[in-house]
Parts: structure tokens; sequence; C-alpha cells
């Protein structure tokens, strides 16, 4: 499915209405470790079993299960992971609390560029009398819908992830997972871009990049900002397409994040700023600069020695981007040219 179906997609029915309110749970299981462990689980997925993130993670999710399960979906869960495809099922889960409910459950794996799973997955909703009394249909194909664009665009960014270098520990990879919130976060908010733009009536395959941005440094602001760290940002609207704008915030947010997180160290005062400014010749240009300590002279940025660079390197080749990165008298400057038209 191309952006523009995805767009048309989401026009048509509330696919990810639910997404955005968090009611979906989503999980990520690695099966190059054995027996398949849980790595991630959103807070949806605390909220609907019961079960907390320290509780599972490093476990595999047959815990869900218990006797009124029905050994079939089991089965159809096994030999679908055994032989790598799709797969999705109505399955009689339990919570922690040992209250059964009904899971509609799609598990899907995340190749990597070997051709082997990296990662399978698991996108979960709890079926209601309104569900199971309805069009079930729709539901399986509002989350199918929302399987594949997560599936795709979780791919991009855990083939970075999953890079061979020679710094891949079990503790680097650890602190990688970490910052999967995040990334994720910042896929949920394209959506709901993509989404608001159907509902006010534009084309539906364009965002105004300007309004998701301010959304996103909105969010690491919030986060990760702190008493005398002051941000400031200039960002004109700019309409681009599904694809480039999940790149464009993916590479944004790494930047942005990096900045709040490296640049000051535990330094009380400092400035961000952000600006997206459209150029005369078409595309537009994009600058995250910060008065912090700067870059040591032995190390760049992006860092292919971190999955977080790794991300940002193969997010600007998707977009024939160019890159420069600026040591100033204080801190780093960060410019990003995007070469496409305006509407692309």
């Amino acid at each position: 499915m191309d952006d523009t179906s995805f767009a048309m997609a989401l026009g048509t029915n509330e696919a990810f209405a639910a997404f955005s309110r968090l009611s979906i749970a989503v999980l990520l299981s690695d099966p190059r470790q054995p027996d398949n462990p849980i790595v991630y689980v959103n807070d949806a997925f605390e909220r609907m079993t019961g079960y907390s993130r320290a509780a599972v993670l490093g476990h595999n999710c047959r815990f869900l299960q218990g006797e009124g399960t029905d050994k079939r979906d089991v089965d159809s869960i096994r030999d679908a992971v055994a032989n790598k495809r799709d797969v999705s099922v109505d399955i009689l889960n339990y919570r922690a609390n040992g209250v059964p409910f009904l899971n509609r459950l799609i598990i899907a794996p995340i190749v990597g560029d070997d051709g082997d799973p990296m990662f399978f997955l698991g996108i979960q909703k709890e079926l209601t009398e309104g569900d199971r009394g309805g069009d079930n249909r729709i539901s399986t194909d509002n989350l199918r819908l929302i399987q594949r664009l997560v599936q795709r665009d979780l791919a991009m960014i855990l083939n970075s992830l999953r890079e061979t270098t020679t710094d891949q520990t079990p503790e680097n990879l650890g602190r990688e997972l970490e910052s999967l919130p995040r990334r994720l976060e910042t896929l949920q908010t394209v959506y709901e871009e993509m989404r608001q733009a159907r509902r006010t009536s534009r084309t539906g395959d364009v965002i105004e990049l300007g309004a998701l941005l301010a959304r996103i440094s909105a969010a690491i602001v919030h986060t990760e900002g702190r008493a005398g760290l002051r941000y400031g940002q200039s960002i004109e609207n700019v309409d681009v397409t599904l694809d480039r704008a999940t790149r464009i915030a993916l590479i944004v947010s790494e930047a942005l994040h990096n900045a709040f997180e490296h640049a000051f160290g535990h330094e009380d005062f400092g400035r961000v700023e952000l600006t997206l400014t459209r150029l005369t010749g078409g595309g537009m240009r994009i600058m995250i600069s910060d008065d912090g300590r700067g870059l040591p002279g032995n190390q760049d940025w992006p860092s292919s020695a971190h999955a977080g660079g790794r991300l940002v390197r193969n997010l600007l080749a998707g977009l024939d981007a160019k890159l420069n990165v600026v040591r100033g008298a204080a801190g780093l400057v960060v410019l990003i040219d995007v070469p496409v038209k305006i509407s692309d």
C-alpha cells in the first residue's frame, strides 16, 4: 500500500482513532533471542493486561494464556511465528488479576535486510460487545491498516538499530530499545496529523510539516527540557507526503533529543532553536542549533557508531537531503536541505 492508499483509507474510516487514544496495545518480541521474549510494550498493553513492563520484558507472551484459551488459536500463532508470516486471531487471554478477556491479535514479522525477522510486531485490541455485535471485518481492517503502516515505519527504524557495528553489545542494544517509545510516539504524531488532514477536507496525501514539527518539538521540550534551557522556533508551513513527513519528523526528533540530552551536560542555562524555511528554488531548509558544549573534535554527528546516528543517515538518504553540521563558537548547528517541491 502506497502513501496515497493509506491516506484514502484513513479518510474513509476511523482506523487511527483508537490508536491516537492509545487504546491499542503494541508489543515487540525478539525471535533472535531464546524463546522469542518481549522487548517492548506500550502503555496501552499495561492498561489492557494489568501487567507492568518490568513484569513482562524478557518473557514470552504465553503468560497471557490460561485454561480457557483455545489451543487451536495458540497453534495458529506458533505456526505463523515459525513460518515468519502474519496471523490474525481472536484469542481468549487473561489479565494479571486472572480476569479473562477476548483479544483481537495481529502478529506480523518486521523483516531485516537479511530477510529474517528482526522482531515480531503484535497489535492487540480488546473486543467489546459492540465489536462482537457489529461488522468484525471493519475492526480487523482498521487494525490491519495500523499494522501495515507501523510495520513499514518500524522496519525503517529497526533496520538502523540492527545494523552491524563494533559497539553492538547487549547493553548498547538495551539502551537503543529504551528509545523506542520516543520514536513510536513520533510515528503516532505523524499518523494523527494524517488523520487530521483528512478530517479538515485536505487532499489527504499531504501533511502540514510545520504543524507536525511544532507538535513533536513541544513533546520533546516537555519531557526533556529543564529550567534554564530555553527553546525557540520559527516554522513555516510546508506540505509534504506521508513518507517524507515521517522521515523528517524522525530526523528532527533525533536532533532535538540529542541537543537537549547532550549539548549542555549539567549546566543550568542554554538555548535550542528549530527553524523550518521554504527555499526560493523549491524544497526546504531545517536548522537545529544549540549554544552548548559542542562536539569533541574527534566526533561527528550523526555518528554511524550509534543506532540514532545510523537512523538519521538512512533517513537523509531516503530524502536525498543534504546535511551540513557546523561547529560554532559555542554549540552546534545542524542544517538539512530537502530538495522537494512544496506540495511534492
